[in-house]
């Protein structure tokens, strides 16, 4: 698998960010939270992801951008730990809730921590309807 983070792989939809907040399921690994759905969109990858941190927490636009930007590396170099487990189509959005920046190897730690879960809660959710 190629570790890459393009386009398609990008959560950008409008509609799908406004479907995903209202359904909320949600796992948290403090400080990172995701909000996933299961639906079909139109990539041909299994998931598409966006990042984002509240203006509310940190007023300059630079502290943002780093933030997101770790966590799209972290999510980058680990995201076959949702690629090789689930079967449908799923989009995210993994939201920053600390008050404080992180180092990239908390966040790296955080993030195989909120995969994980993840994984293991849409696992148990599949096994709950079978």
């Amino acid at each position: 698998m190629k570790h890459t983070l393009g386009k398609e792989e990008r959560l950008k939809s409008k509609k799908l960010i406004e479907k995903l907040y209202v359904e909320r399921n949600s796992v948290k690994a403090y400080p990172l939270r995701m909000i996933f759905l299961q639906t079909d969109h139109t990539s041909k990858y299994p998931a598409q992801v966006g990042v984002s941190v509240p203006k509310r927490n940190f007023k300059l636009a630079v502290d943002r951008n780093r933030i997101k930007r770790l966590m799209r590396e972290s999510y980058r170099l680990q995201k076959e730990i949702v690629y090789n487990n689930i079967e449908q189509p799923y989009v995210f959005m993994i939201s920053y809730l600390g008050k404080e920046e992180c180092t990239y190897e908390e966040m790296f730690l955080k993030m195989e921590k909120l995969l994980t879960r993840f994984v293991s809660e849409v696992n148990n959710k599949k096994n709950d309807e079978v």
